[in-house]
């Protein structure tokens, strides 16, 4: 008895003199679950984890998935940053649609269009010129004057300088995709769907988390 006692209490000191039990690794699985860049980018967030979800408001996937990633964002605790940017990937509409999107957060506006601009442009199909794209702004209340001005000032130009020079290190394929802390690129899976994307970020959100802790 007392042998065993004392067996007891050596594996106690070992397993105290070991340090903290490492947090349980995740099961993702690269280049299935997840794409690693091959050269991480800059984050625009801080301290905070970044979640960039690349959109097109053109996208009718990016439409559906919207209040999925609403609630998700809202979820998230305080060292996670989700923001989103417009996909410009071949200029045209498509990058009126991305100055559309960073004048509407410029002006902040954006709580108050995004869904209005996925069910105008993705869902309806009812806007594709530039005008039609004004105009839901419009029809939202915010003076014609000020959004053009906005669209075409230093914030937005630069915004969407920003977005031509990282998109292309990202790699994206197509929209949505998620990018978690710069490394990681996400896309929707045909099995898990929207959820089963998400629940990835969330894995690589706590990995990114417990490397800050261990640095």
């Amino acid at each position: 008895m007392l042998n065993r006692l004392f067996t007891l209490a050596v594996i106690g000191v070992a397993a105290a003199c070991s340090g903290p039990v490492p947090a349980q690794a995740d099961n993702l699985v690269a280049g299935q679950d997840y794409i690693e860049l091959a050269q991480p980018q800059p984050t625009a967030s801080g301290d905070k984890i970044e979640v960039v979800e690349v959109f097109g408001y053109w996208c009718i996937h990016c439409a559906h998935l919207d209040p999925t990633i609403a609630k998700w964002k809202a979820e998230q605790p305080d060292d996670v940053a989700v923001t989103y940017m417009p996909a410009v990937f071949s200029g045209g509409i498509e990058e009126v649609f991305a100055r559309a999107y960073y004048t509407a957060e410029t002006m902040g506006l954006v709580e108050k269009t995004h869904t209005l601009m996925f069910t105008k442009a993705a869902v309806e199909r009812s806007i594709r010129t530039p005008d039609q794209i004004l105009q839901v702004y419009v029809d939202a209340g915010v003076s014609k004057e000020d959004f053009e001005a906005t669209m075409s000032s230093f914030a937005v130009n630069a915004k969407i300088a920003r977005t031509k020079q990282v998109l292309p290190r990202y790699q994206i394929e197509g929209t949505p995709t998620l990018i978690v802390a710069g490394k990681y690129k996400v896309s929707v899976t045909r099995d898990g769907g929207f959820e089963g994307m998400l629940k990835v970020a969330d894995q690589l959100i706590a990995r990114e988390r417990d490397a800050k802790k261990a640095s």
